[in-house]
């Protein structure tokens, strides 16, 4: 199975249009989601080097009894505080902060799985949205697994329990 892909400028664009929306949208979002849930949403904060701490909304991935946090169109703000400090702190709704710690996936079989998981685990047009533009995702995607940082948890990755479901609520 190739696990290579190929960028689209077509979908480079499209991505980037629609994380712009996403922005753009983003109180409403949360509001949403801080009342009802949406999907496999989650909150993940970062620590911006530049700006300081920040949160992003993002879909949860599960594979393999693991999860895996992605951006489908290469390095974003939030990869790249990720990516520098490998720590950070995920907020399911209703939970607590759960202190994390990144790993970069590489380009792999488990990076795969985490990629494939897109298209059955995001709502509605985003699964759709992924399996579409796969070949992109697959060469242009930043993916990390995300475990428990604190000691002890890390020996298993499936007590996290599941994501949150699709469904709202």
């Amino acid at each position: 199975m190739s696990v290579a892909g190929h960028p689209s400028a077509i979908w480079a664009r499209a991505f980037r249009l629609l994380y712009a929306l996403l922005g753009l949208l983003d109180p409403l979002i949360r509001a949403w989601h801080r009342t009802f849930g949406l999907g496999n949403l989650v909150e993940l904060r970062t620590v911006g080097h530049r700006s300081g701490r920040r949160s992003t909304l993002l879909g949860l991935l599960r594979a393999n009894g693991r999860w895996y946090l992605g951006h489908p169109n290469g390095a974003a703000s939030w990869t790249r505080n990720l990516g520098t400090d490998m720590l950070a702190e995920l907020v399911l709704r209703g939970a607590p902060p759960l202190a994390i710690r990144a790993v970069l996936l590489e380009r792999d079989e488990e990076r795969e799985d985490a990629i494939r998981a897109t298209w059955t685990q995001h709502p509605f047009p985003g699964d759709l949205i992924y399996s579409l533009a796969r070949d992109h995702v697959r060469a242009r995607g930043v993916y990390f697994r995300v475990e428990p940082a604190v000691a002890g948890a890390d020996d298993a990755p499936g007590e996290l329990g599941p994501p949150p479901s699709r469904t709202p609520g």
